[in-house]
C-alpha cells in the first residue's frame, strides 16, 4: 500500500498478483458499495467485459442482489488478468471515488494522459456522456421524491394544525369538566348538610316516641295503683260498716235482755258470711299476685319460643346448605368416577401403543445393528483399499527412483530415450518429475472423491458430495427436508481457519447451488493447478443452520405472492404460493413455518419475530414487505397439517388462543356480536374472523374454564375508539366512570399502557404507524405494535389454578382491620404476622424477592415475607393480609394470589361500623376519603376481585357471613392475571 500512495501512475507498473491482492482485501466493502450498472459501460468499452458477460452479469436470474452481480463481475474481471483490475480501477475514478481512494489510497484525479490507453478517446467520451446522462436521471428522480416529501411535510403540517384546533377543543371540555365537577362537589355538600338535619330530625322524633312510650307505661302502671287502692278502700269501708252494726247490734242486745234465739243464730250467720267475704278478699289479693306472676313467665316463654323458632330457621338453612353441597359432592364423585374409567380406558389405549412402539423400536434397533454392522464391514475393506493404495503409491516412488538412478548413470551400452541435457540437469528434472507425480495421485484422489457421489466406489463420500446431496434433496423437495447439522463447502487449498472474524455466510439462494457444483468440477478438471497455485476459496462458504433457513429473495408486494394461515398458539404457515413469483422460485412451499422477517428498507427497519403473534399481526408485518427481505423459515408439517384438519372439521376458524380482560361494556348491535361487561374474560379464538376486521370470542367459565356463548367483538384498535368515544360520553353527562354501590353495571376500566412496553394484541392502526418488533433473541418475543392510544380496551390475561388456600386481602383495609379479628376466631382463618428481620437479612431476602410489604403496625425491621404466606397456606388456612394493593403484583411474582374482597361503603353502612371504627381511632370522614382512594385504586389491580354491594348486609355479623360466602366461592374459581409491564 505504499507504494500505491505515492502516485496514480504506479498503479500500472505494479504486477497482477498486486492488484488482485489488494482488490481482494477490499473485497467486502466493493460488494456492498458498488452498483455494476454503472461500471459495466466503461468496461465494456476497455474490452475487458463482453456484452455476453455484461448481460449475464446483470440480468442472469442467478443473482438475486446486487452483491451477487458484483461478485461474480470480479470474478470475470480476474480471469483477464492485469487489464480487468485496471480497468476496474479507472472505472472506480468516475463512479465511486470514495471505494478508489480506500483500494489505491490516492485521490481520484480524472486526467486522460493518466489513463491506461485501454480504450480510445472518442470511446471514453461517449462514456463519459453516459455516465452524465445517466447522473441526470438520478438527479430528475432525486427532484421528484424531493417534491413527493415536500407534498407529505405540507399534509403533515395540515394534520398538526387540525390536531393543535382538536388538542384546544380538549382543553376547553377540560376546563367544563373541572367547573363541572366543582358544582357537583358544591352540590354534594349541600346534599350532606340536609342528610344530617334529616338525621337530627329523625332522632328528635325517636326521642319523642320513646319519651310517649315511657308516658304511657307510667300511666298505665297509675291506673292498675288507684285500682288497687280502690279496692282496699271498698273492703275497709265494708269491714267499718260490719263493725258498726254489730256495735250497735251488741248495745241493743245487752239493752234488750230479751234476746231470742233466732236472732243469735242470725247474726252467727251474718258473722260467718263476714268472715267468708274477708277471706274471698284475701284469696283474691294472692289471686292478682299469681297471675302477674305468670304474665311475665309467659313473655319469657314468648322469648324464648322465638329465640327457638330463629335457631330453628337457621338450623333449616344450613341443613339445605348442607344438602346442596352433599349434592355437589356427590356429582364430583360421579364426574371423577367417569373420569377414571376414561384414564383407564386412555391409559390401556396408551400401554397398547407403547408395546407396539417397542416392538417397532426393537426392529429398529435390530436394522440398525445390522447397518452397523454393514457399515464396519465397508469401513474395513475400504481401509484395506486404502493400504493398497499407499503400498502401489510407495512401489511406484520406488521405480521411479530407480529410473532416476538408471538415468543418471553413465550409459554404458544401453540407450535411454531421454534427453542428454537431463543427465546434466538431473535435479531439476528429478524434481519436476516428483511435482508431476504429486499432481496426478491429487488429481486422480480428486476425481476419484467427485466420482464418489452416488457412486460404488469405495472411497467415502466428499464434502463436494456431500453438500451435492443436500442441495439436491432440498431442490427436488423442500418440506421433507431437514438439516440435522452445519454443512459447509470448503475448496481444496482453503485456510480452513474458522475462526475468521471477516467471515460472512451466503444466504442459501436456489441458483447458487448449481454454481457451486459448475465451480467444483471445474476445479477439479483443471490440470494444470499445483499445490502453491491452488486457487483459494474467494466466495464465503455457504452455511445451513440447523431447522431453520434464512431466504433472501425480492418480497415485492409478499401477500400477494403468498398467504398465510396460523396464529399465536400453531404458528404462522404459508398456505398458498403464486406460482411464477420470487416466493415460489426460492421453493416456498404450503406448511413452511416463518419465524421471522427482516426487510431494513424501512424507517425504522422492520425486523420481527413471527412465533407467538397473532394472524392479524403477522398479516401487518407481512403487508408492509415490499422489495428485497429476509425470511426465517422451517419446515414443520406436522403442525400445518394439524393445523388443517381442525381447520377442516371447523374445530378452529384460525390457530389464535389467547384470554382477555375487557376493560369496557360492549354492547350487541348487530347478530352474531358478542354481549360483554366491564371485567369480563374472554377467550379470543380468531382475531382476522371471516377476513374482517372483528375478533371472534367466547365467554369463558368462571369455574371450569370452559368456552360458553360464542361471538364477535370490536378488534384492538376499534374497541380504543369505542373506548374513548365512552369516555368522552361519560364526561359530557357529569358521571364518574366509576360503579357505585348498588348501581347499574360499571362501564370503563381506565387502564393505561406506557408507549415503552405497548400492549401485544394491538395491530397497526395504519400502515404507516407500525413500529419495527423485538430484536431476536427474547424468550418470549413478539411484535409490540405503535399506537398513539394510550388507553387499553383489552388486557392479555393467563389462568391460573391455585391448589392450596388463597390468602385474603380486604378494600377498604379498615374494614379488613375490622374483620380479621372475627374471622380468626374462625376455623380456617389466621392473621398473618410480620417477621422481624435484622438488616444482612433484610437485604438477602430483598435480593431473593421474598419481601412482600413492610409491616405497619409493629415498626420498624417488621416485614410482611414470602415464607410467613406460605407457612399458612400450606396448613390449608387463608392468611389474613394487612397490605396495601401495590403489593398484589409482588405476591404474583411469587406465584401467590390473593382473594381480594371490595366493600363497597357509604355513610349509612360507616355508621353501622361505628364501633369498630372508634376502637381503631378512625373518624367516619377519614374512612371514607380512604375507601374513595383505595376504590380508585383497583382499576390498577392485575386481577379480579369480587364486590360486595351495600346493601347486602346491615351489620357487621352479616357482612362476617357475605365474606365467608364470598372467600369460598372465590377459592372454587380460576385465577386470572394480568402480564406485568415491561
Amino acid at each position: 500500500m505504499a507504494q500505491l500512495c505515492r502516485m496514480d501512475s504506479a498503479l500500472s507498473t505494479l504486477d497482477e498478483e498486486t492488484l488482485w491482492d489488494t482488490l481482494e482485501s477490499h473485497r467486502c466493502k466493493i460488494v456492498q458499495s458498488i452498483c455494476p450498472s454503472r461500471l459495466t459501460p466503461y468496461l465494456r468499452q476497455a474490452k475487458v467485459l463482453g456484452q455476453l458477460d455484461e448481460e449475464e452479469v446483470l440480468h442472469s436470474a442467478r443473482f438475486t442482489n446486487s452483491a451477487m452481480r458484483v461478485g461474480h463481475l470480479l470474478d470475470l474481471l480476474k480471469a483477464r488478468g492485469k487489464n480487468g483490475a485496471v480497468a476496474f480501477l479507472e472505472s472506480l475514478k468516475f463512479h465511486n471515488p470514495d471505494v478508489y481512494t480506500l483500494v489505491t489510497g490516492l485521490q481520484p484525479d480524472i486526467d486522460f494522459s493518466n489513463f491506461s490507453g485501454l480504450m480510445e478517446t472518442s470511446k471514453l467520451t461517449e462514456c463519459l456522456a453516459g455516465a452524465i446522462s445517466s447522473l441526470q436521471e438520478e438527479l430528475a428522480q432525486e427532484k421528484a421524491q424531493k417534491e413527493v416529501l415536500l407534498r407529505r411535510c405540507q399534509q403533515l403540517k395540515e394534520r398538526l394544525g387540525s390536531a393543535e384546533a382538536r388538542a384546544e377543543g380538549l382543553r376547553q371540555l377540560e376546563v367544563d369538566h373541572s367547573r363541572m365537577k366543582h358544582e357537583v362537589s358544591v352540590h354534594f355538600h349541600e346534599v350532606l348538610k340536609l342528610k344530617d338535619e334529616m338525621l337530627s330530625l329523625s332522632m328528635h322524633y325517636g326521642n319523642a316516641l320513646r319519651e310517649k312510650e315511657l308516658a304511657a307505661t307510667r300511666c298505665h302502671s297509675l291506673q292498675e295503683e288507684l285500682y288497687l287502692v280502690k279496692q282496699e278502700l271498698q273492703r275497709a269501708s265494708l269491714v267499718s260498716s260490719c263493725e258498726r252494726e254489730s256495735r250497735e247490734r251488741s248495745l241493743r242486745m245487752a239493752s234488750d235482755l230479751e234476746c231470742e234465739g233466732e236472732e243469735l243464730n242470725r247474726l252467727k250467720e251474718e258473722n260467718e258470711k263476714l268472715r267468708s267475704m274477708t277471706f274471698s278478699l284475701v284469696e283474691k289479693d294472692i289471686l292478682e299476685q299469681s297471675l302477674d306472676e305468670a304474665r311475665e313467665s309467659k313473655q319469657e316463654l314468648v322469648d324464648r319460643i322465638h329465640s327457638l323458632r330463629e335457631r330453628a330457621v337457621a338450623a333449616e338453612r344450613q341443613q339445605k346448605q348442607y344438602w346442596e353441597e352433599k349434592e355437589q359432592t356427590l356429582l364430583q364423585f360421579r364426574k371423577t368416577q367417569v373420569d377414571c374409567e376414561l384414564y383407564r380406558e386412555k391409559i390401556t389405549t396408551l400401554q397398547g401403543q407403547v408395546a407396539e412402539l417397542q416392538k417397532e423400536r426393537d426392529q429398529a434397533y435390530t436394522a440398525r445393528d445390522r447397518a452397523q454392522m454393514e457399515i464396519s464391514q465397508r469401513l474395513v475393506e475400504k481401509d484395506a483399499l486404502r493400504r493398497r493404495v499407499f503400498e502401489l503409491t510407495e512401489q511406484v516412488c520406488e521405480l521411479r527412483t530407480q529410473l532416476r538412478r538408471l538415468q543418471a548413470e553413465p550409459s554404458g551400452g544401453v540407450s535411454f530415450l531421454c534427453d542428454p541435457s537431463s543427465v546434466h540437469h538431473g535435479s531439476p528434472s528429478a524434481e519436476q518429475q516428483r511435482s508431476r507425480l504429486w499432481w496426478d495421485l491429487t488429481s486422480t484422489s480428486c476425481r476419484e472423491q467427485m466420482d464418489s457421489f452416488r457412486s460404488s466406489s469405495p472411497m467415502p463420500p466428499s464434502q463436494q458430495s456431500l453438500y451435492k446431496r443436500v442441495a439436491e434433496d432440498f431442490l427436488e423437495d423442500p418440506e421433507s427436508l431437514s438439516f440435522p447439522e452445519v454443512l459447509e463447502v470448503r475448496l481444496p487449498g482453503a485456510t480452513g481457519d474458522d475462526t475468521d472474524t471477516d467471515l460472512e455466510y451466503e444466504i442459501l439462494d436456489g441458483a447458487d447451488l448449481s454454481q457451486s457444483e459448475d465451480s467444483l468440477q471445474e476445479f477439479s478438471r483443471s490440470p494444470n493447478v499445483s499445490e502453491s497455485s491452488a486457487p483459494v476459496r474467494r466466495r464465503p462458504a455457504r452455511k445451513i443452520l440447523s431447522q431453520v433457513t434464512v431466504l433472501a429473495f425480492q418480497g415485492d408486494a409478499l401477500l400477494e405472492q403468498i398467504g398465510v394461515i396460523g396464529g399465536n398458539l400453531t404458528g404462522i404457515f404459508i398456505h398458498r404460493v403464486t406460482p411464477g413469483s420470487a416466493a415460489d422460485e426460492m421453493a416456498l412451499r404450503p406448511g413452511t413455518q416463518i419465524m421471522m422477517v427482516d426487510y431494513k428498507p424501512t424507517q425504522p427497519s422492520l425486523r420481527a419475530t413471527l412465533e407467538n403473534t397473532t394472524l392479524e399481526q403477522a398479516v401487518c408485518l407481512l403487508r408492509r414487505v415490499n422489495g428485497s427481505c429476509y425470511l426465517s423459515v422451517k419446515v414443520n408439517t406436522e403442525g400445518y397439517k394439524n393445523l388443517i384438519q381442525d381447520l377442516d372439521a371447523k374445530v378452529v376458524t384460525s390457530g389464535d388462543s389467547f384470554y382477555i380482560r375487557v376493560n369496557l361494556a360492549i354492547q350487541r348491535k348487530g347478530v352474531g356480536e358478542l354481549h360483554a361487561h366491564c371485567n369480563d374474560i374472554l377467550h379470543v379464538t380468531d382475531t382476522m374472523f371471516q377476513g374482517r376486521s372483528c375478533w371472534h370470542a367466547h365467554h369463558v367459565n368462571p369455574y371450569t374454564l370452559k368456552d360458553m356463548e360464542p361471538g364477535t367483538i370490536p378488534n384492538y384498535s376499534k374497541a380504543q375508539q369505542q373506548l374513548l368515544a365512552l369516555i368522552q360520553d361519560m364526561t359530557q353527562q357529569c358521571t364518574v366512570p366509576r360503579k357505585p354501590s348498588g348501581g347499574p353495571q360499571k362501564l370503563v376500566r381506565i387502564v393505561s399502557v406506557d408507549k415503552a412496553s405497548r400492549s401485544p394484541l394491538s395491530s397497526s392502526l395504519d400502515q404507516g404507524q407500525l413500529a419495527s418488533g423485538r430484536e431476536e433473541g427474547g424468550s418470549s418475543a413478539c411484535f409490540w405494535a405503535e399506537s398513539f392510544f394510550t388507553l387499553a380496551p383489552y388486557t392479555l390475561v393467563h389462568p391460573h389454578r391455585p391448589a392450596r388456600p388463597r390468602p385474603v386481602l380486604f378494600v377498604p383495609r379498615a374494614v379488613g382491620k375490622i374483620l380479621n379479628k372475627k374471622l380468626c376466631l374462625l376455623q380456617g382463618f389466621k392473621q398473618c404476622p410480620a417477621e422481624y428481620l435484622s438488616q444482612e437479612e433484610y437485604i438477602t431476602w430483598n435480593q431473593r424477592g421474598d419481601i412482600i410489604q413492610e409491616g405497619e403496625s409493629m415498626g420498624d425491621h417488621h416485614w410482611v415475607t414470602r415464607h410467613a404466606v406460605e407457612s399458612l397456606m400450606n396448613t390449608s388456612t387463608h392468611a389474613l393480609l394487612d397490605v396495601r394493593l401495590d403489593s398484589v403484583r409482588a405476591l404474583h411474582r411469587m406465584d401467590i394470589f390473593p382473594i381480594i374482597i371490595h366493600v363497597s361503603v357509604n355513610e349509612k353502612m360507616a355508621k353501622k361500623l361505628r364501633k369498630g371504627l372508634q376502637r381503631l381511632g378512625t373518624s367516619e370522614e377519614q374512612f371514607l376519603e380512604a375507601a374513595r382512594q383505595e376504590e380508585g385504586e383497583l382499576d390498577r389491580v392485575p386481577c379480579l376481585y369480587s364486590s360486595l354491594a351495600s346493601d347486602s348486609w346491615s351489620d357487621p355479623d352479616s357482612l362476617l357471613s357475605c365474606v365467608r360466602l364470598a372467600i369460598a366461592d372465590e377459592q372454587k374459581k380460576v385465577v386470572w392475571t394480568e402480564e406485568s409491564p415491561c
